[in-house]
Parts: C-alpha cells; structure tokens; sequence
C-alpha cells in the first residue's frame, strides 16, 4: 500500500477547499494585531476586536501606543484575557518603534534563528504567535503549528500526541517543499479541516481524509 505523505493531504484538502488565501487582515498591522489577540480565543472574537479598533481610528500600533492600556482593554474585551492581550499589544508596538523605526521591512528582516529569538522574548508570545506573525506579516518561510495541526498529524498517525511544538515543526519542514505561498495556505488548510470535521469529536463521515486517516479508520481518537 503507498505511503501517505504530507503533499497528498495538502492536495486532497486543496481540492475540498480551494487556495484560501489566509490570514485575514487587510494589512501588517492588522495581522500583527489579529495574531496577538487569536491567542486562546477562537478567531470570531478577533474580528469583533478589530471592528472595535477600526471603528475608534486606532487599528495600527502606532496608534496602539497612544491608548491608554485600560482604554485599549476596553477595546477588545471580545479575545478575553483582555488585560493581559492589551500590555502585550503595546509592548509589542513600543517594540516595533524602538528596534524597527516602526518598519515592518526593517522588523522582519535578517538571518531567521535570530528574528524568532528576539521575537520570543517579548512577554507573553509564544512559538505559535511568533510563528504567525513571522509567515504572515512578514513573509518569512515558517511553518506555523497550532492545536489543529497536533491533532491532524497524530490522528494521521504521522506523529506522537506528545510531540514537541519544535518536532512538529520539523516533521512538516522535511517533508513539504520550502514554498512561502504553501506554508501559508497549507496552516489554513488544516484550520479549516479541524475546525469544521476533525473536531475534538470529528465528523469522520464527511472527511476527505477518511481513507488515509489512522484514526478514522479504526474509530479510536483517544
């Protein structure tokens, strides 16, 4: 029987969905401000944040800096954790100012290792938000590994349920062409699989990947 790769799950998914053409956000404010605020809340909330700060003249993090942290809260109540998501937005954006000039160019450039270092040691941003912000504001070749692709890779059988943020990072990168516009679309392929059909209770009966997919075939999702 022939193995299962990774490029036969982006195809079959492909054809269910068409390009996506994901993340959402008119612009890198709007992406670097939406990735932030995703974190622990699912993405409707997001949008209800953003209108928020659209509607006040202040989505961008130039503006960011200027509100007040107890005004910016007010703002995004809708992400939860909203406190917590307005000082990391302004640290965020004062660090955008002070080390970039306020320059995405200048933010998202040079060698990879070192930008996602840099980057992950700002409070409160972990590999996931980094990661988001690196492929999709800044075009930068990172795989972005989430909830949904843990549970579509274990369920897959490709990898362990433990596995690492980093390993699973890892067993993508090797096994996928090193393609910006596929890393992007391949993230929001899964987002859309796992949140409508590999749920945490899936809908194996309506899944294209059914037929390649060790857990649906032997119905344990354990």
């Amino acid at each position: 029987m022939k193995q299962t790769k990774l490029t036969d799950i982006y195809r079959l998914l492909l054809e269910l969905y068409g390009n996506r053409g994901w993340w959402p956000g008119e612009n890198q404010d709007e992406i670097t401000i939406g990735a932030i605020l995703a974190q622990s809340v699912a993405w409707k909330n997001v949008e209800k944040a953003l209108r928020n700060l659209k509607q006040r003249g202040v989505c961008s993090l130039a503006k960011l800096v200027e509100l007040e942290q107890d005004e910016l809260a007010a703002l995004i109540v809708p992400t939860l954790y909203y406190n917590q998501k307005a000082e990391r937005l302004q640290r965020f954006a004062r660090y955008f100012q002070a080390e970039a000039g306020s320059d995405f160019t200048r933010l998202f450039s040079g060698e990879i290792d070192g930008l996602r270092s840099r980057l992950l040691s700002l409070k409160g941003l972990g590999p996931e938000t980094v990661d988001s912000l690196l492929l999709y504001a800044g075009d930068r070749l990172v795989f972005v590994v989430d909830a949904y692709t843990r549970r579509l890779l274990y369920r897959l059988g490709f990898t362990a349920e433990k596995a690492s943020y980093d390993e699973l990072q890892d067993y993508i990168c090797r096994r996928i062409p090193r393609d910006l516009a596929l890393y992007k679309d391949f993230h929001a392929q899964i987002v859309c699989l796992c949140k409508d059909i590999c749920k945490a209770k899936p809908r194996c009966e309506d899944c294209p990947l059914r037929e390649v997919c060790q857990a649906g075939r032997s119905g344990s999702f354990d």
